[in-house]
């Protein structure tokens, strides 16, 4: 990230926005623009979001024209991220003229909120590590781009917004043009683009939406997720205040929750094998029961709607299985054989907590259970189905009876999570718990 800029995030931001979110939208249309629509196109953007969105479409215009480029380039990157639909010299204006347009359209929509606004100087991204970096993803791809039927200069101009006006514009454009062309990306590729889009702190969806990636085949045992997942994950959603009129609908939203970082596919089949596991166990129905609305805090209350755990998780697993008949046909569900090497460890860590919570329950004002009742059947879960889901279930739980925690106890729970692969979030929901002198 760059110290004088803010992070995008932070601002607001969760998909592509300035200067390349204009291009992305009329390029949307799926038909050339004439003036009329190009400028109405402008100030709608600029409109949005109460006028935030203008103060970047301004900057990024401005930054453009603060540049010593000339009007060749900046019309072959906008004809190339526009995908060709709005041609400013089929209209009699060059490309500096429109952008000048952009940045008047922008100023006159942020001095509604503020009459005497006057845009700040341009400042624009000039770290030179960002900028090798991103030139050298430019350069690489350089091949496809030819092969595509791109701009011949396509690249070189690329390279010089990158160079002389902009590296953050720069690499925003250089993905609009992967995107227009249909440049598919190697996963490997994919991931360094994303942790460049992190490092001038945009939201993922700017480098991810649109983009055509090569994802390898959905992989159980990938743990890319950065916060919980699974039947875990899903559990965390069903918290009190959730509505319990759209219960499908919720396990629909987390089966598709793979983020940016995964396989499309990949939460389905890991929430269907964590719920597999369980349906297939000997575990009674009433445990299962008993953990759903233990890890829950009884945020959705299934024995209360005639519906037992078993029947439940049949549920979930349905609803995994659309998913992936959508998105991953030909992955195959296969529940692997659970790593028993760490059943003990994670049983340590389970008995030091029971002694802790004698007098607590889970839900004490509404069908109370007592929460020996609950670690009784994660010890099950441990043992006779699997440590890993039996761990990340002990965490939910956790937080649900707020167990207060030593700091000791949260290490080896990093320590343990790590050994399972669980991402850089995963545990860290539970600091909360410690107990501070």
């Amino acid at each position: 990230m760059t110290k004088k800029r803010s992070v995008y995030v932070e601002l607001g931001h969760s998909e592509d926005f300035g200067f390349t979110g204009l291009t992305e939208r009329m390029c949307s249309l799926g038909r050339r623009s004439d003036r009329t629509g190009a400028l109405d196109a402008v100030a709608q953007l600029a409109d949005e979001s109460d006028g935030e969105e203008a103060v970047e479409l301004g900057e990024d215009a401005r930054r453009l024209l603060a540049s010593s480029l000339p009007d060749a380039i900046l019309h072959t990157v906008w004809m190339a991220a526009v995908g060709q639909c709005f041609n400013p010299a089929d209209h009699g204006m060059s490309s500096r003229v429109w952008l000048e347009k952009i940045s008047e359209l922008s100023t006159d929509r942020l001095r509604r909120d503020k009459r005497s606004y006057v845009p700040p100087p341009v400042q624009p991204v000039r770290d030179e590590e960002l900028r090798r970096a991103v030139a050298a993803e430019i350069g690489n791809l350089a091949p496809a781009l030819d092969r595509a039927d791109a701009p011949s200069d396509l690249v070189d101009c690329l390279e010089q917004v990158v160079t002389r006006a902009d590296a953050d514009l720069g690499f925003r454009l250089f993905l609009r043009a992967l995107k227009v062309y249909s440049i598919r990306i190697e996963k490997e590729r994919y991931d360094r683009l994303l942790g460049l889009g992190e490092r001038f702190g945009w939201p993922a969806a700017v480098v991810h939406d649109g983009l055509s990636v090569i994802w390898p085949p959905v992989d159980t045992t990938r743990r890319e997720a950065m916060w919980d997942f699974g039947l875990s994950g899903l559990t965390a959603l069903f918290v009190a205040g959730w509505d319990t009129r759209g219960a499908r609908e919720t396990v629909r939203n987390a089966a598709a929750g793979d983020g940016p970082e995964r396989t499309p596919g990949s939460e389905a089949a890991i929430l269907l094998e964590d719920t597999l596991r369980l349906l297939e166990s000997d575990l009674s129905t009433e445990t299962v029961t008993t953990l759903w609305l233990a890890a829950t805090g009884r945020g959705f209350n299934i024995d209360q709607f005639a519906i037992d755990g078993r029947d439940w998780l049949r549920q979930i697993a349905e609803v995994c299985e659309g998913r992936l008949r959508e998105v991953a046909p030909s992955y195959t569900p296969v529940v692997p054989t659970p790593r028993t090497d760490m059943t003990e460890e994670v049983l340590r860590e389970l008995r030091e907590v029971v002694r802790l919570c004698a007098d607590k329950v889970v839900s004490p004002d509404w069908h109370p259970i007592p929460a020996t009742t609950v670690l009784a059947s994660l010890e099950q879960v441990i043992t006779r189905v699997d440590p890993d889901l039996g761990f990340r279930l002990f965490l939910r739980v956790l937080m649900v009876l707020s167990v207060p925690l030593t700091g000791e106890q949260y290490t080896r729970y990093e320590t343990i999570g790590a050994r399972f692969g669980y991402g850089e979030y995963h545990v860290f929901q539970a600091e909360d718990l410690i107990r501070r002198a």
